[in-house]
């Protein structure tokens, strides 16, 4: 069985005494209870004011972008290294918000990937269709290609170590939804690529596969109960305790 994994994404929100105010807050309202391993991924000013507020619970640090190398005359950006110092063990990478706004392609998404993985962090690999390729009927060509592309030279031991997020656009901040089977249908299709990539479903079963599309304390039961749907990239909810708390307490 897989270990349902739930992801806070706090996008550009909190500053670093809000930060350690809503931790405080997501803590209590968790109660010490649940199974599901939860992430919380404050913006990287306040990661290390997170560590210290997150000392002594479950709750591991994650960060919302990284570059892909080590060093360098790269003016505002952030080592999978710097990540780590402050505390880190998680990383979005390949956002549909980075991927529209900010230029991101597959190409930097497999780059981060791999430099990710060499620094020991956990990346959390983000795919999805706009609304206009799933009108297209291509939203499962589109997710295949981004699976192979942000994956693309990395071999399949290394997997197990990766979280996949399936974020349909259309369904970011919008308040719209997959259904439960709609989802489903995506990751069933994102499993099997994997394990065409890694050349054995054994290793694809291993891979959790997060659902990112506003997902909140009213719908994460039904979606998470989808056999292939492993947790939760959660976004506007993540920023109320009660209602992340209760996801964490949908996935288990």
């Amino acid at each position: 069985m897989r270990t349902k994994v739930v992801a806070g994404n706090w996008k550009m929100n909190k500053t670093a005494a809000e930060t350690a105010a809503l931790i405080a807050e997501i803590r209590a309202a968790m109660d010490g209870g649940g199974t599901a391993e939860v992430v919380v991924c404050p913006p990287f000013t306040n990661l290390q004011t997170a560590a210290e507020a997150l000392q002594g619970s479950k709750i591991a640090l994650g960060a919302q972008n990284m570059h892909w190398l080590k060093d360098g005359a790269y003016t505002g950006e952030i080592s999978a290294d710097m990540l780590k110092n402050l505390g880190a063990t998680h990383v979005i990478l390949g956002h549909s918000e980075r991927r529209q706004y900010f230029a991101e392609t597959d190409a930097t998404v497999n780059e981060k990937t791999k430099a990710a993985l060499a620094a020991g962090l956990v990346p959390i690999v983000c795919v999805g269709e706009t609304l206009a390729q799933r009108e297209a009927n291509q939203t499962g060509a589109v997710v295949t290609g981004q699976v192979k592309a942000g994956l693309a030279g990395i071999p399949a031991p290394s997997f197990e170590k990766i979280i996949v997020a399936y974020e349909p656009v259309w369904a970011i901040g919008t308040g719209k939804v997959a259904t439960p089977e709609q989802a489903q249908e995506v990751h069933a299709i994102i499993r099997v690529t994997l394990a065409e990539l890694a050349g054995c479903p054994c290793v694809a079963a291993k891979v959790r596969i997060q659902y990112g599309g506003s997902m909140n304390a009213g719908n994460a039961a039904t979606l998470l109960a989808q056999p292939d749907i492993d947790g939760g990239l959660i976004g506007g909810a993540a920023l109320k305790p009660a209602d992340f708390a209760a996801i964490i307490k949908a996935a288990g």
